[in-house]
């Protein structure tokens, strides 16, 4: 391969892991050679494209606008090369932005089956909170609810129920709810889904809205289910987030006559750049698992 072509994709990842040895352990190029390809590649573009410190390797501004327009070109090579191929074998780096939860319980265990080439890599990003595709190199994010990009390339892939849960010990000590508006008594787990301190339930047509409150606030939603698994109080969250818990017994669901709505799953293709092979090969992969997947309901 060109040797300025492999400069700028060692670059891309010593950007991307912030480190010159982890960058270089992705393409199998010691530390001090990455050292110096880097270095070589500033005295070409004549400014500096890290700022390197003892503890932390960054980008400056002009290795950040560098790395912004230098991606979708190679971008563009992969596809141009994946074409050429015509055989259909994915490689290098896939980077997924993606919840928690979701990367946990459904995603890791299926992978196998996806990553069955050793040329290809996985990157899994797994964050309940909102990701950047440009300044974490997102190539595909996995998005739960409404999609506020209007400028992103967007599949919706499945839609889930939105459940309200408790464990057995919480229900025998503070009693079950009938209705919603019984749940102004309880304690309630407050996790990552953005519901607000307001609930609202459809029942015949007819829309009823509670306020609720919690001693407890979780940003991950594992970290919600294990607190209502633990007798903390009631969580609401899409179905996939507690299924294997209500399967075994240790979550039973409240009120389940009443609809909350649904959550629904994206995958997201960051707009203005040209989506890699396995960016889109991932986002069909997750459209043929969905039809297999309890809880879900196929868009």
């Amino acid at each position: 391969m060109n040797d300025h072509l492999s400069a700028l994709r060692l670059f891309v990842r010593v950007a991307r892991r912030g480190s010159f040895s982890a960058g270089g352990r992705e393409l199998n190029v010691p530390q001090p050679t990455v050292s110096r390809i880097i270095a070589a590649l500033e005295r070409e573009m004549g400014a500096a494209l890290f700022s390197r410190t003892t503890r932390a390797v960054t980008l400056t501004e002009a290795g950040a606008d560098f790395l912004a327009r230098i991606e979708p070109i190679l971008s563009a090579l992969d596809e141009a090369e994946y074409a050429v191929r015509g055989t259909g074998e994915l490689r290098g780096i896939l980077r997924v932005g993606i919840s928690s939860t979701f990367a946990i319980r459904e995603i890791a265990p299926r992978l196998p089956l996806f990553m069955e080439n050793p040329a290809l890599r996985v990157e899994l990003l797994a964050d309940d909170q909102s990701q950047s595709f440009v300044d974490e190199g997102i190539d595909v994010g996995l998005r739960f609810g409404v999609l506020r990009d209007s400028t992103a390339v967007a599949r919706r892939i499945a839609v889930w129920p939105r459940v309200i849960v408790a464990s057995p010990s919480y229900v025998e000590r503070a009693g079950l709810p009938r209705s919603p508006a019984d749940l102004a008594k309880h304690s309630v787990v407050l996790g990552p889904s953005r519901l607000g301190p307001a609930w609202t339930f459809n029942k015949d047509g007819r829309a009823t809205s509670v306020r609720v409150n919690g001693r407890l606030t979780a940003t991950v939603n594992e970290v919600a289910t294990a607190a209502a698994v633990a007798g903390l109080g009631l969580a609401s969250m899409a179905s996939v987030g507690c299924r294997s818990e209500i399967e075994n017994g240790s979550l039973v669901r409240i009120l389940p006559d009443w609809d909350m709505g649904a959550v629904e799953l994206h995958a997201v293709l960051p707009g203005g750049r040209s989506a890699k092979p396995s960016a889109r090969a991932f986002v069909d992969f997750l459209v043929g698992e969905s039809a297999h997947w309890p809880g879900f309901k196929t868009a």
